[in-house]
């Protein structure tokens, strides 16, 4: 799971992803934690052919279902073996409608010393990540004012020998089957694949990348708002 990354600068944005020179100024959070607004990056909602766009959300994803905009549960993060089945996410899902979460850095608690360390996670070639999501439009119904939304899916890292060292021991659990999770970066070659291509092309991309396209730093003090490491 993921409570806290930061957010590439907007020309950092523009540079890797060719979106959002038409959009002066930034209007989504540096440091982003659960609810605040981000920004992401779409397959263009109202374009028959093929073209990405840049949005500003909240991190938390808002189902078709939901009476308020404000939910009362986490939706930051989504098991992406359970897209197709949970209530909250199976309807974006089912829609394609995936996203990439741009990112300087994620972090991550480790608890291997018996405390919370903070660890923080950056591409080891320099560029900003292009993190797994999945996005939705929410219209309250009351004032027709529209939302846009997004979570940031996970995967299994139980055998990562990097992320699997991330998060609270389950001791009700065998060590090779904790369901440790990580995010899910996506490499520039696939980026088109993911906004656009089948579920089943998409599916094959929950994999977490190789330990060494990872570049860790163990800030003195790193303090997300969430500080529990309940799984997503």
């Amino acid at each position: 799971m993921c409570n806290r990354y930061e957010t590439p600068e907007e020309r950092e944005i523009e540079r890797t992803w060719h979106v959002g020179r038409d959009q002066p100024g930034r209007w989504w959070d540096e440091v982003v934690f659960p609810r605040g607004k981000g920004v992401f990056i779409r397959r263009a909602a109202h374009d028959a052919g093929y073209r990405r766009e840049l949005v500003t959300g909240q991190w938390g994803l808002i189902p078709w279902f939901a009476k308020a905009a404000k939910l009362p549960y986490s939706t930051n993060n989504a098991r992406s073996e359970e897209l197709a089945a949970k209530a909250t996410f199976k309807q974006p899902w089912a829609r394609g409608q995936r996203c990439i979460i741009p990112a300087r850095s994620f972090d991550e608690p480790c608890w291997e010393t018996g405390k919370n360390v903070w660890w923080r996670f950056r591409s080891a070639d320099g560029q900003p990540w292009g993190l797994a999501g999945l996005w939705n439009t929410w219209i309250d119904q009351s004032s027709g004012e529209v939302h846009e939304s997004y979570t940031m899916l996970t995967a299994n890292a139980d055998h990562h020998p990097l992320m699997r060292r991330m998060h609270k021991l389950d001791p009700r659990l065998p060590p090779d089957l904790q369901d440790k999770r990580s995010v899910i970066p996506l490499a520039p070659q696939v980026w088109d694949a993911w906004l656009a291509g089948t579920p089943q092309t998409a599916q094959g991309l929950f994999k977490v990348p190789e330990e060494s396209s990872f570049a860790v730093e163990i800030p003195n003090k790193v303090a997300p708002r969430q500080v529990d490491d309940a799984q997503p």
